[in-house]
């Protein structure tokens, strides 16, 4: 008499995720609730969070090479990285804001002297144009200088107010960016040490095919290196650049305007051309032409150029975004979360983008295997 044969170990496994007891569906809430309650914890430091992680992944080679340059001492390889962050980048970064701060201080209050007015500078620049452009503008019906020139005094006195808010914000809350600050070092100095585990940790615990998991984990990093490194890289460069040459025309306030460019840098397709091309017609209009030709060259030559320069040759194509994606991503991660948008909204960006490549990936070879099945099934029998 045959005997009937049990499930296979493999359909066994297979059906494992299905066929739940009370027991693992109270343990899987247990997980999550306190998964939610723990990130309730942390919502207050999720900034100094995600940049200790972003600063992780692009730390993690000089690291490994510290590691195997002292022998496997893992400590002082950290301690060592952590000293290579706040000398090269934070050190600087402290006395840039500084810096900043009082130049944003002095031009507003030189705005709200009246020894500034950017309603009389814009005035000058529309006696400037030539007559075609009036009558453009006249049949437009914009053509009302008092009422723009009225328009663009409140507009800069309000964004004046809100710059000295700003800055006396960051005043008051100096002790919470300290405290951010330290919270991130010391997250990235662990996550250098242990990033291994925890990563290893982390994908085991995760219910998905270890493939699948490891392209994602693998896109994540590639994307956070190459976003990384190209924003800060072209940022710095277009704002060195640019103050430079601001500094060299005589304008005023050139490491204000050089820190505006750099950070406009990160929106692609407009970025740092909304500073120095306004900055070059001004100064044509009110008479250097010479200056506002240079400005105009140099800012379309160089600055403009290093935009669509170094920033494919440091992100590659394998992880480049269209324009149009990372400005949305990017606009839309500034209104949702404010200035960790500029990181977050590329990445959920690339990540929606990988995930969509992959689930199309494994669609594509089921439908092969589907229809070489159907093939099969379809032959005459010998």
């Amino acid at each position: 008499m045959a005997s009937v044969a049990g499930p296979s170990p493999r359909s066994r496994a297979s059906s494992s995720w299905i066929v739940r007891t009370p027991h693992d569906n109270a343990l899987l809430l247990l997980v999550v609730l306190v998964t939610v309650a723990f990130a309730w914890i942390l919502a207050p430091f999720y900034g100094s969070l995600l940049w200790g992680t972003v600063f992780a992944i692009l730390l993690t080679p000089m690291y490994r090479w510290l590691v195997c340059r002292f022998r496997n001492r893992h400590a002082l390889a950290g301690a060592t990285t952590l000293i290579v962050v706040v000398v090269v980048l934070i050190l600087p970064l402290l006395f840039l804001m500084s810096s900043l701060t009082n130049e944003a201080t002095r031009l507003y209050q030189m705005i709200q002297s009246g020894e500034l007015n950017p309603g009389a500078r814009m005035r000058t620049l529309f006696d400037a144009l030539p007559s075609w452009l009036h009558d453009m503008l006249e049949r437009q019906g914009v053509a009302d200088f008092e009422a723009v020139q009225a328009q663009v005094s409140a507009a800069v006195r309000r964004l004046g107010q809100i710059l000295a808010s700003h800055l006396f914000n960051l005043g008051q809350h100096m002790l919470s960016f300290l405290v951010g600050l330290f919270v991130m070092l010391y997250l990235l100095y662990f996550l250098l040490r242990d990033g291994s585990g925890i990563t290893r940790t982390i994908t085991e615990a995760i219910p998905m095919r270890k493939d699948r998991l490891h392209a994602l984990v693998s896109r994540f990093a590639v994307v956070v290196r190459a976003t990384m490194k190209s924003n800060l890289v072209v940022a710095l460069l277009q704002g060195t650049f640019g103050a430079l040459i601001f500094f060299i025309l005589g304008i005023r306030s050139p490491l204000l305007w050089g820190v505006l460019m750099a950070v406009l840098s990160l929106l692609p397709v407009v970025g740092s051309i909304l500073v120095w091309l306004p900055a070059a017609l001004y100064l044509m209009s009110i008479g250097s032409v010479g200056k506002g030709v240079v400005l105009l060259i140099y800012g379309f030559l160089v600055i403009g150029l290093v935009d669509n320069v170094v920033r494919p040759l440091i992100v590659g194509k394998d992880t480049s975004l269209p324009d149009y994606v990372v400005l949305i991503s990017t606009l839309g991660g500034l209104a949702l979360i404010g200035v960790n948008g500029f990181i977050v909204g590329p990445l959920v960006a690339s990540m929606f983008v990988a995930a969509w490549d992959i689930y199309a990936a494994e669609s594509r070879v089921s439908q092969t295997a589907l229809d070489h099945g159907l093939r099969r099934s379809r032959r005459p029998e010998d």
